[in-house]
């Protein structure tokens, strides 16, 4: 999962060509990473130069990486829950520390989270209306509300995260807003992947996350349809990759002085680097079809033979609008919220970047998120619902996001 357009151009087209040279063999090069994430502790009177420091040691662990042979799509910052250092400041003292907060993401290349607005089942309304001021304004700082965890689903939270998306689209400019915010379910601190990353006192930490799809694509068209042998060798890849990452983030840890959490090997995808295209080679079937549910299953278990430090997700990454392969097949009609819901069941991220017409209710999406928060809660699983409800438009109407993260579908009717 990727947010806010603060990447560089040549990068990203460098990502894509790797992304499609990557569909004949491992061993042609890495896989792109596709974010190193630090987590700090933000101190407003000194925001400034802890966003700068921070983003000095984010770019020298980018060049070790690159010195390495990898190409790094992002470095990312996510700080502790954003109340903890904005209640003391005021409703606009906290939205003047925002608005520099997206100014610094801009010009020092890094993405910022800014942590969950709620973690439990209490909202603050005073939360929940400075996060909905941030993101109607499109300002690119990921956040989200945790709607189930350990202490089970929390109700009042998954209805103010679906009034949240409902009031943030039809603020936003092209409803855009939504993109930067998550309701996350039983998913731990560390994640490198925003918008689901958080932490609660871990500060000091770096973790990776690598967009693999094209590793999966190699394996499945290799092991045609074997699900057995799927499983040894995109495992056996994985941890290869895994290795060499930790590797490279011991010598940052030496460097920077952080510690190295994890490595999330989670295969993201990104546009033409598809995942859905990578599972459609397994079997081969269209995206949606019989053995769709197989193949998420074999990536999720792979997933589990690697040895080193894991984090986040740990899982499979299904964002309709960031793979032009899957919005396709939504667009088809071969996919809705209801298979993405079934393959959620073997796998993660739940329901990512999903469009939804404009007059999707609160309610409706109320019971999409109250979804999302059962099956996570039910198999302890971590899901997330990032949902993008496009305010005037209609079911059979195009989504017109702008955005090098956001492809476009055809909006679907909800069951």
């Amino acid at each position: 999962m990727t947010t806010s357009p603060a990447v560089r151009p040549r990068t990203f087209l460098l990502i894509l060509a790797l992304g499609v040279l990557g569909a004949g063999s491992v061993d042609a090069a890495p896989p792109p990473v596709r974010t190193i994430t630090a987590f700090i502790d933000l101190d407003p009177a000194h925001a400034e130069a802890q966003v700068r420091e921070a983003a000095g040691r984010l770019h020298l662990a980018q060049s070790r990486f690159e010195a390495a042979g990898y190409v790094v799509q992002t470095v990312r910052i996510t700080t502790q829950p954003f109340m903890e250092y904005a209640r003391r400041l005021g409703r606009e003292g906290a939205l003047e520390l925002f608005g520099r907060l997206a100014e610094l993401s801009q010009s020092e290349k890094v993405l910022i989270n800014i942590g969950p607005a709620v973690m439990d089942d209490q909202p603050d309304p005073a939360a929940l209306a400075l996060l909905e001021e941030v993101h109607s304004r499109n300002l690119p700082l990921n956040a989200t509300m945790i709607i189930a965890g350990d202490d089970g689903i929390h109700w009042r939270t998954i209805k103010a995260a679906a009034h949240h998306v409902a009031v943030v689209a039809a603020r936003s400019k092209d409803s855009q807003g939504t993109f930067a915010f998550a309701a996350i379910a039983m998913l731990k601190p560390g994640s490198p992947f925003f918008p689901g990353s958080y932490h609660t006192g871990q500060a000091g930490r770096f973790a990776v996350g690598m967009q693999s799809a094209g590793t999966v694509a190699q394996v499945f068209e290799r092991t045609h349809g074997d699900a057995p042998a799927a499983i040894r060798e995109l495992g056996a890849a994985l941890s290869g990759y895994a290795h060499d990452v930790g590797v490279v983030a011991r010598e940052v840890e030496h460097e920077s002085g952080w510690q190295y959490w994890g490595f999330d090997p989670t295969p993201a995808p990104l546009m033409e680097d598809s995942i859905a295209a990578a599972m459609e080679r397994f079997g081969p079937q269209p995206f949606g079809s019989a053995g769709t549910m197989t193949a998420a299953y074999v990536i999720t278990e792979a997933q589990r033979r690697v040895p080193e430090a894991r984090v986040g997700y740990s899982g499979l990454m299904l964002p309709v609008l960031e793979d032009t392969r899957m919005a396709q097949r939504w667009s088809e009609g071969g996919i809705n919220i209801d298979s993405l819901m079934a393959y959620s069941s073997v796998c993660g991220t739940g329901l990512d970047t999903v469009p939804l017409p404009g007059d999707v209710t609160e309610a409706q999406i109320e019971r999409i998120m109250g979804d999302v928060a059962v099956l996570a809660y039910k198999w302890k699983k971590p899901l997330t619902v990032r949902l993008q409800p496009v305010h005037g438009a209609s079911a059979g109407d195009q989504t017109h996001f702008d955005s090098p993260f956001l492809t476009n579908a055809k909006l679907q009717k909800l069951p």
